[in-house]
């Protein structure tokens, strides 16, 4: 049994992985950067290794990946209420006003499971953090959500997110930024601290850093120059896989010691190394890619594993 913990200071417990459906994606720019053809295995191999929440976006084609992650927790037999469903609300060229009169579009996307966390995703509207903490506040009372986060929020806008729900009676739950051991920003630009301050989860996107985490392209370098340009800019140039080469080396010695994967490793240094402030919602385009996400969540690295590995972590 995978011990959960708390979603910020809801009642909303969460298992340290998650899965991250961007992937689910059928159309559009993050479609031709990686997409998956089974999302229904990769929902049933994810829930059957433990994982009990599910990170999607109305971003994700416009609810294609909503409906794909909501059909695939029916067909694991999942029932509504029973796996957790975070989404976001896209607020690019509009305003705040436009939260509640979309959320029934939400609703209706995730074919009658519940929004446990509704989220900004970027802080990139045309109306202040205020106004939309209002909003979402407003959603809250009326029952249609359960808690309110945001994505990719600076240490300063998290705060003034947290400060506006606050003086509505409400706790900003969650920051979904980017970390993994070869993007540690949140130690030094205040995230971290605020987060734990403030008793915010902070959700991990690309904790695998677009795979290279995996040792994949160590391995065979070839895949790099194969890959598509989109995803070659998401995880930069030959010289930084060259970098992170010491890393990948213990990574694989650790591996080998526990019998489990790289990927593994890495992902339980995130969960582990941060305490309880840190989850992790790594995607899948293959079911495989979801079960081995899920048993990271099987062991724990020791303490000399998690300094060795930071250590290393360029």
């Amino acid at each position: 049994m995978v011990e959960k913990r708390r979603l910020g200071r809801t009642d909303i417990e969460i298992t340290p992985i998650g899965l991250g459906c961007a992937q689910m994606t059928v159309s559009g720019m993050t479609a031709r950067v990686y997409s998956t053809r089974e999302p229904e295995a990769v929902v049933r191999a994810a829930w059957s290794g433990g994982v009990n929440w599910f990170d999607t976006a109305e971003g994700y084609g416009r609810g294609a990946s909503e409906r794909a992650l909501t059909t695939g927790l029916r067909a694991a037999g999942v029932r509504p209420g029973e796996a957790v469903v975070a989404t976001k609300w896209l607020p690019f060229g509009r305003r705040a006003s436009n939260i509640p009169r979309t959320i029934d579009d939400r609703i209706d996307a995730l074919h009658g499971y519940p929004v446990d966390l509704y989220q900004i995703h970027q802080p990139w509207s045309l109306s202040p953090v205020a106004s939309e903490m209002r909003e979402m506040a407003k959603l809250l009372r009326a029952g249609k959500i359960r808690s309110i986060g945001v994505s990719n929020f600076s240490a300063r806008q998290m705060s003034r997110a947290a400060a506006a729900l606050r003086a509505e009676g409400v706790e900003l739950a969650a920051n979904q930024v980017q970390i993994s051991l070869l993007n540690r920003d949140i130690e030094r630009n205040g995230v971290l601290n605020t987060a734990r301050e403030l008793g915010i989860t902070l959700i991990a996107y690309s904790p695998l850093h677009a795979g290279i985490l995996t040792g994949r392209f160590h391995d065979d370098p070839a895949a790099l120059r194969r890959a598509p340009l989109l995803r070659k800019a998401m995880f930069g140039s030959g010289r930084d896989l060259e970098r992170s080469r010491p890393l990948l080396r213990e990574l694989g010695r650790i591996a080998d010691a526990y019998g489990v994967s790289r990927a593994q490793v890495a992902l339980n240094w995130l969960i582990t190394f941060y305490g309880d402030t840190v989850v992790a919602i790594p995607g899948a385009s293959k079911a495989q890619q979801a079960e081995e996400s899920a048993g990271a969540q099987s062991f724990r690295l020791t303490e000399k594993e998690l300094g060795r590995l930071a250590e290393l972590a360029p």
